[in-house]
């Protein structure tokens, strides 16, 4: 504990200088070197402002230097495992957050992918995750017996991230091997198992790659985008990671720049994706094809935009799909479409400091076949606040390249930072 005594006092003064701006009530008091916060988008914007200042003074993280790439110090940047890739990228080459000193670090980062250990590890169609868990214990043996800071807090303090935590194989593609095969299959059987027992055995779901190491799962900050609360994901430790998916590495030309908040959007709501997991089948067989104002489609036929879509539609519906992350919310975010989460058990992102309800909507799965009277009865007023509220709030979900103050790197370590104040190391 001596080598970490520094550590420790910095936090504490964190944490006072934290509880003092909590209850001031202008914010203009606390803000500084021109920054801007929209209030009404923060559950306390004078705390998260104070918390986020701390942290750009004082937070330090070791990045352990154990591990070969590919699968450790390097991920996907492209497509829907972006946000991996990019945060490992961005973390490696950091220089205002990262020591090299270990004895002054307040976390420790673990750089290995879980996506590209399913690409260079799994054996196609196996279903078989050992090897996966295998590697996580591996590299786990290694950096507890070469370095002392694991066995220190049984790993309360360090943190893994993952878009791509691996599943077993389980009723969720039993179902859609059946969609596939037989098309009105989901009005039957899936449909039957999601409604009477409101979620799929968790003995097949959720996060397993973190499972090579117990102290991994149950101690550690696991930072995943599948936080489905109902799977063993701890809002209190682990963190709520944004699903992004860049296609091309790059956000899409049009959504850089949304329209202006009075243009026309004429669709009330749109959503088009794959029928797979518990919900969508549902929102499909009442919606598809029922009414034009909800424009509801399994793939966009050929030749449509999908953000040409949401740049023309006031609400974008969110669906969980195989797990409960989807990147159509911060894609919703990017086109200043209103968000509509239809989700079960999703610990959304950022949610310790950001109000979703002050820029989206959320709906209950049995009140989907009310989607129409639900948007509709939302009075304008209501609607252009939701829509004010998304421009502001953009800036914590946008992937920079190099990172940018506020955005959504400096958020998913703001999420590590809070969850290391609420521990303390004796």
């Amino acid at each position: 504990m001596k080598g970490r005594r520094l550590p420790e006092l910095e936090l504490a003064g964190a944490r006072r200088a934290i509880q003092r701006a909590a209850t001031v009530r202008n914010l203009s008091q606390l803000l500084q070197n021109g920054d801007v916060l929209s209030g009404d988008i923060y559950h306390n914007p004078g705390e998260f402002y104070q918390s986020y200042i701390e942290m750009e003074k004082r937070f330090k993280v070791y990045v352990y230097e154990e591990g070969e790439v590919p699968i450790v110090h390097d991920g996907p940047c492209k497509d829907i495992y972006t946000i991996e890739g990019r945060f490992i990228e961005e973390m490696e080459q950091d220089h205002h957050f990262r020591t090299k000193d270990a004895h002054k670090a307040h976390v420790y980062f673990m750089p290995f992918s879980v996506a590209w250990m399913v690409r260079y590890l799994y054996k196609p169609n196996s279903y078989d995750i050992t090897p996966l868990q295998h590697f996580v214990s591996d590299y786990v043996r290694t950096i507890s017996t070469k370095h002392p800071f694991w066995n220190t807090t049984h790993a309360a303090d360090h943190f893994m991230l993952s878009c791509h935590d691996w599943r077993q194989i389980n009723i969720i593609m039993i179902c859609n091997h059946y969609f596939i095969t037989m098309p009105n299959f989901h009005d039957f059987l899936c449909s039957f198992i999601f409604l009477f027992s409101r979620t799929f055995p968790k003995t097949f779901q959720g996060p397993h790659a973190s499972k090579g190491n117990l102290n991994l799962y149950n101690s550690s900050i696991r930072v995943l985008c599948n936080a489905n609360s109902s799977e063993g994901f701890d809002p209190q430790k682990d963190v709520s990671l944004p699903e992004i998916n860049l296609r091309n590495g790059k956000m899409p030309a049009n959504l850089l720049s949304p329209p202006p908040l009075s243009s026309s959007r004429p669709h009330l709501a749109f959503f088009a994706g794959g029928v797979h997991g518990p919900i969508r089948p549902i929102l499909l067989n009442q919606w598809k094809g029922q009414d034009p104002d909800l424009q509801v489609h399994d793939y966009l036929p050929k030749g449509l935009d999908y953000y040409s879509f949401m740049l023309a539609s006031k609400y974008c519906l969110c669906p969980s799909g195989y797990e409960v992350a989807s990147p159509r919310i911060v894609e919703a975010v990017y086109s200043e479409c209103v968000p509509v989460i239809i989700s079960d058990h999703y610990v959304l992102p950022f949610s310790d400091v950001l109000r979703w309800e002050a820029f989206s909507i959320q709906v209950k799965v049995s009140e989907i076949g009310e989607l129409k009277r639900i948007l509709t009865s939302v009075p304008e007023n209501e609607y252009l606040r939701l829509k004010e509220n998304l421009r502001a709030v953009r800036r914590h979900f946008v992937l920079n390249q190099p990172a940018e103050r506020f955005d959504v790197f400096h958020m998913i370590l703001h999420s590590v930072w809070l969850r290391r104040l609420n521990l303390k190391v004796e």
